[in-house]
């Protein structure tokens, strides 16, 4: 006979909903765990990261920009007058010494000029010749003027001694002998006014030859400088060098102040450097520089800075201060380098891609396994070409990474395969 169990039901439901709300439970933690968990950290590939290690001791600062050669003397060889190209003698980059003809001009005009002035140049020599013939004429007229009266006062004195004599002895008139007299004092003074007369006569002439002179040399003067514009029509180097530059073709025009040619000494070049306006504030005269021709590094100064910012850089000049490289010509692209300090004893480590100077940013510094990196904060300082002064966030021997992290930049950590 079967015997009836009561309350077998109430305990089964009671169970299913324990074991109900157990399962809830553990669902619940579950979930919540999982909520607690981190997103997995992104793996990197070790070899395409530049890793470098933080370091104490002494570092240099340094600024670098691109730049090209450029003569240190370039002759800049203009026209004086409008004119015409008759001949092309040299093309560029030619060697030229200072008497090599670059360039024949021409201007019938100046030319004309010039013949006319020697012309008036020789019809005032001819007249100068000619005045001073007629002067010469006129005080040698003079002269014998004088030398008549000279004869005839002579004559009177005589006389007028005779008549005296006479009249003394009662032969002559008192009237006769003051006649004699009178004439002898007549010719006395006419002879003294024609030798004032012959003094006059000879400054003028000197007077009159004088002023011709001074047209003469006038018109000589115009006659050579015109000369000279001729001469200069046949344009000449000027100095030993290089021609940079000759763009005439024959039968061209040029006006004044047009450039006809260029000359550099090629061997004597500096370094025309753009160095970025933010790092161009440290730099000062007479700092040491090295310049990178690519076929060997000059060392060289500083000795100029333009003041003037020009698409976010400055031009600093540099003199070379070694023998230039094979290779070494004008125009040719160039790196340089400009030492701004030494620094003796500060933590630095290699220059991260973003990282600016007096800056903060953030660097995934390696875990001691090496497997992975964790972001951390640093606070750089004064920098260089290659490195960077660490003021805060890193200490000696750590390692980080220093290449474009840009794309884990949500990320705190990553993995390093």
């Amino acid at each position: 006979m079967d015997v009836k169990r009561e309350g077998v039901t109430r305990r089964k439901r009671i169970k299913i909903v324990a074991y109900s709300i157990l399962g809830l439970g553990v669902a619940a933690v579950g979930y919540w765990r999982l909520a607690q968990l981190k997103p997995a950290a992104p793996s990197v590939e070790r070899a395409t990261v530049w890793v470098d290690t933080v370091k104490r001791g002494p570092m240099v600062r340094q600024v670098r920009g691109l730049g090209t050669l450029v003569p240190e003397e370039i002759v800049w060889i203009p026209a004086a007058f409008d004119s015409q190209v008759s001949k092309v003698a040299v093309k560029s980059g030619q060697p030229v010494q200072p008497d090599t003809v670059l360039v024949t001009l021409s201007n019938p005009d100046m030319e004309l000029a010039a013949n006319d002035l020697e012309w008036q140049v020789k019809q005032a020599e001819a007249n100068y010749a000619d005045l001073k013939v007629k002067l010469q004429s006129q005080r040698l007229d003079q002269e014998v003027t004088a030398t008549n009266t000279s004869s005839d006062l002579k004559q009177a004195v005589l006389t007028k001694e005779r008549d005296e004599e006479l009249g003394r002895n009662q032969l002559k008139s008192d009237l006769e002998v003051k006649l004699s007299q009178a004439r002898w004092e007549q010719l006395r003074d006419r002879l003294q006014l024609e030798r004032q007369r012959i003094d006059i006569l000879k400054e003028s002439e000197q007077a009159q030859l004088d002023a011709s002179k001074v047209q003469i040399e006038k018109l000589q003067a115009a006659w050579a400088l015109k000369k000279k514009q001729v001469d200069e029509l046949i344009i000449r180097a000027g100095t030993d060098g290089v021609l940079q530059e000759m763009t005439l073709q024959t039968g061209q025009r040029v006006h004044p102040g047009d450039v006809l040619a260029k000359v550099a000494q090629p061997r004597k070049l500096k370094a025309e450097l753009k160095i970025a306006e933010t790092q161009a504030k440290d730099i000062l005269l007479g700092q040491p520089a090295e310049i990178d021709t690519r076929n060997g590094i000059i060392p060289a100064t500083v000795v100029r800075i333009d003041p003037n910012v020009v698409n976010g850089t400055r031009t600093v000049d540099c003199r070379l201060n070694g023998p230039l490289p094979a290779g070494a010509v004008p125009d040719l692209s160039v790196d340089g380098t400009v030492e701004i300090e030494k620094l003796t004893d500060v933590l630095f480590v290699g220059r991260p891609v973003f990282g600016q100077p007096n800056s903060q940013v953030g660097l995934f510094k390696l875990e001691m396994d090496g497997k992975g990196a964790l972001r951390v904060p640093v606070k750089l300082g004064r920098s260089s070409v290659n490195t960077i002064e660490i003021v805060e966030g890193l200490k000696v021997g750590d390692q980080v990474i220093l290449s474009d992290m840009s794309a884990q930049d949500q990320y705190p950590r990553i993995q390093l395969n």
